[in-house]
């Protein structure tokens, strides 16, 4: 089936699992997560992954491993789309994520590398400067308290060489065009507002 947008009981589903996150709750909802939640998801997840990447949805059950909230459930469904896009709906409306949450020790060494650089760097303040315009949020992740060793503390872009990763993200509140094929639009229309930073990542970071 195509994508046709969540109904109002998908929220109301994560509503109700806000308030009681439990078996008991999920056991009886079940069937609410599997055909209002995950099962639009899915179809949104496979439309867009001819332009945009595969599509990997996350499971619903918390790692409780090394977190003291032994909650057993999470409060949204989440979908990474190809290497770097992330779509998220919860009770809290839609949300969408692009380009690197985390950066490992060799990508971070390149990323900074290049964001001191005079031509790449000056490249992303105007990808991120143009992205923003369009109101997207764009943010970086692990931030450290001061310039990393081995750069200046009052270099220029020392704000955008303290991240440790670098995302886009916009969210959207629960609004009546959630529940039709609109949804996939302002997804679409978010990506590839975004794919300027995705690209730069890549050329100057990814391995």
């Amino acid at each position: 089936m195509a994508f046709s947008g969540w109904p109002e009981e998908a929220f109301d589903f994560y509503d109700g699992l806000e308030a009681d996150n439990s078996k008991t709750y999920w056991t009886a909802n079940k069937a609410v997560y599997q055909d209002k939640i995950l099962r639009p998801m899915t179809e949104l997840a496979e439309e867009l992954a001819a332009e945009f990447g595969e599509p990997k949805i996350f499971r619903p059950y918390r790692d409780l491993r090394f977190s003291r909230d032994k909650s057993p459930y999470k409060t949204h469904i989440g979908a990474l789309i190809g290497e770097t896009g992330y779509v998220q709906l919860s009770a809290e409306g839609l949300g969408a994520g692009a380009g690197r949450w985390e950066l490992g020790p060799g990508d971070l060494a390149r990323y900074r590398e290049a964001v001191a650089g005079d031509r790449p760097g000056a490249e992303l303040e105007l990808v991120i400067a143009r992205i923003e315009k369009e109101g997207i949020t764009v943010h970086g992740h692990g931030v450290l308290k001061s310039a990393p060793r081995g750069y200046p503390p009052d270099h220029p872009r020392v704000g955008l060489l303290r991240y440790k990763g670098l995302t886009a993200w916009q969210q959207w509140p629960v609004e009546p065009w959630l529940e039709t094929a609109a949804a996939k639009d302002h997804i679409v229309s978010f990506f590839r507002t975004a794919r300027p930073l995705c690209s730069w990542l890549s050329t100057h970071v990814t391995r």
